[in-house]
């Protein structure tokens, strides 16, 4: 794709504020989300992103599919024919840019439900949703684990929504979910051992901000409501696959 970071961005912008002006809820969800809420613009975070990734409510689906050709998109029909009750892919028909859209709820290896909280924010996905959309990744990679970094030092964990990581929301979706309780625990461990690692160019109050968030999640697991199919799960624990194959969409 020949386009550059100030390109995709203002593109990000263009399609929410024109959605909006249609009364249809979309939203930001990856990585230029997480970017969005990098309020004091760290140079560790900043890269460059070559797609667009958002969620749309479930009931506005029809009125979002007549919206698309309007804003210069076409669908990947075969894609969409097959999958558009739960997600749908189109591209940009001037530059070919891809974008990923996920239909009321986020669904990867753990789903998030999404449908009745797509108006917390004004731009994307709350954060205690866009955390877990990325917390839920089994195979985490350098850029995940900084995209979780990100979340965690630029907003605070509370019982809120505004700039803040809402911990009973995280609390209510892990307490219904194992195996979404189950990779966000191993995902943040892993994040705890970046903070500890040298090779990371974050000065120690930053990294220790970051571990103090960790452990207000961790706190949040210990303390949260534990149903018995839960507990039940807990007990079969990782030698029963708890998570869905992600497979990659080809064109």
């Amino acid at each position: 794709m020949d386009s550059n970071q100030f390109d995709i961005v203002q593109e990000m912008h263009r399609l929410v504020d024109a959605a909006n002006a249609r009364n249809i809820q979309l939203r930001v969800i990856g990585g230029l989300a997480v970017q969005a809420h990098n309020r004091r613009n760290y140079p560790l975070f900043l890269r460059e992103f070559g797609d667009l990734d958002f969620v749309i409510a479930a009931k506005q689906r029809r009125e979002f599919e007549a919206f698309m050709p309007e804003v210069n998109y076409s669908p990947h029909k075969q894609f969409n024919i097959l999958n558009g009750d739960q997600r749908q892919i189109y591209y940009h028909n001037d530059n070919d840019m891809k974008i990923d859209i996920f239909v009321g709820d986020f669904e990867m290896c753990h789903k998030i439900p999404l449908e009745s909280r797509l108006t917390f924010d004004p731009l994307t996905i709350p954060l205690a949703e866009l955390f877990l959309s990325k917390a839920q990744i089994v195979e985490l990679n350098r850029k995940d684990m900084m995209d979780l970094t990100s979340l965690l030092l630029n907003n605070e964990t509370g019982s809120g929504d505004q700039d803040m990581i809402n911990l009973p929301v995280i609390a209510r979706l892990c307490s219904l979910d194992w195996g979404l309780y189950k990779t966000t625990s191993i995902n943040l461990g892993h994040v705890e051992d970046l903070m500890r690692s040298s090779d990371l160019d974050l000065a120690q109050e930053d990294r220790d901000l970051v571990l103090s968030r960790i452990r207000e999640i961790q706190k949040t697991f210990e303390e949260m409501p534990k149903p018995l199919p839960w507990q039940i799960r807990d007990r079969v624990g990782t030698r029963v696959k708890w998570y869905i194959e992600v497979e990659e969409v080809r064109r």
